[in-house]
C-alpha cells in the first residue's frame, strides 16, 4: 500500500500598515479650487508623486456623474486618487478608486458621577519631540506625528519638515514645512532663516510667492489666525 503524504496548506499572510495619506477635501466653486490647486502644484512641482492622496467629498458632494470626471482632472495634474471618502454613497463604480471604509467616529458617553477622591501622583509622561541633529539634506523627508519636531541644523531646499506639533529650525529653512500637519491649529514654525518653498499649519499654507519680501532670509514664525497662515518676524 502507498502512503499519499498530506499536502500542507499554504497560508496567505497579512500583514497590516499604516501610510501617511494627503487628504484633498475639494470646494465649490470647483473651478476657483482646481486654480488653486494648479498654483499649489506649480509651486510646488513633484510634491504629489507617489504619495497615497484621498479624495474627500463630503464638502463638495458632488453628483455621481461628476465624480469621474474630477478624478480625470487630478489624473492630468499627476495626481493619483487611491481612494474616496464619501459617506453619503456606498459604492463608486468599478472604473473609480475604492471607497475609504472602516473609519470610525468617536462617541463619548456619559459616565456616572462618582464621589471625588484625592488624584494619585502621575508618573511624568515620555517627551514626544524628535531632536535631529544632523541638517536635512535636500529631498529628505521627517514625518514625526507625535510631537514638536526641533532641527539644530538647516532643512535643505527641496527636504519636508511633517510634525504633529510645532516645528523649529535652528538653522535656515529652505524646504517645505507641515506643523499640525495631523490636527492641530495651535502648531507654530519657529525658524531662523526664512528661505521656505512652503509653510503649513493644520493644512493650511503659504508657498514662497505669497510670502511678503521682507520676511525673506529673516527670522520668523508662521501660525494659523482666522483660517489663513500668518508668517510674522521673529524678535
Amino acid at each position: 500500500m502507498n502512503s499519499v503524504a498530506a499536502d500542507p496548506k499554504k497560508s496567505i499572510r497579512f500583514r497590516a500598515r499604516s501610510f501617511v495619506a494627503f487628504a484633498l477635501v475639494p470646494e465649490a466653486p470647483l473651478d476657483e479650487w482646481l486654480r488653486s490647486l494648479d498654483g499649489w502644484v506649480e509651486n510646488s512641482p513633484g510634491f504629489f508623486a507617489g504619495r497615497p492622496v484621498v479624495l474627500d467629498l463630503n464638502v463638495l458632494k458632488p453628483e455621481p456623474g461628476e465624480v469621474a470626471d474630477l478624478v480625470s482632472q487630478l489624473t492630468e495634474r499627476g495626481i493619483r486618487i487611491y481612494a474616496i471618502e464619501n459617506k453619503a454613497v456606498d459604492a463608486m463604480g468599478p472604473d473609480l478608486p475604492p471607497l475609504l471604509i472602516g473609519a470610525r467616529e468617536a462617541v463619548i458617553e456619559e459616565a456616572p458621577v462618582e464621589p471625588a477622591s484625592p488624584p494619585e501622583p502621575e508618573e511624568p509622561l515620555p517627551s514626544t519631540t524628535l531632536i535631529v541633529e544632523a541638517p536635512i539634506r535636500s529631498g529628505q523627508s521627517i514625518f514625526h506625528p507625535d510631537g514638536d519636531v526641533i532641527v539644530l541644523g538647516s532643512a535643505g531646499s527641496g527636504s519636508e519638515i511633517m510634525a504633529g506639533g510645532s516645528i523649529h529650525v535652528y538653522g535656515a529653512l529652505r524646504g517645505r514645512a507641515f506643523a499640525g500637519a495631523w490636527g492641530n491649529r495651535k502648531a507654530r514654525i519657529f525658524c531662523r532663516k526664512n528661505e521656505a518653498e512652503l509653510l503649513a499649519v493644520d493644512g493650511w499654507y503659504r508657498t514662497a510667492e505669497d510670502m511678503e519680501s521682507s520676511s525673506r532670509g529673516m527670522p520668523i514664525q508662521a501660525f494659523l489666525d482666522e483660517g489663513g497662515v500668518v508668517v510674522a518676524a521673529l524678535t
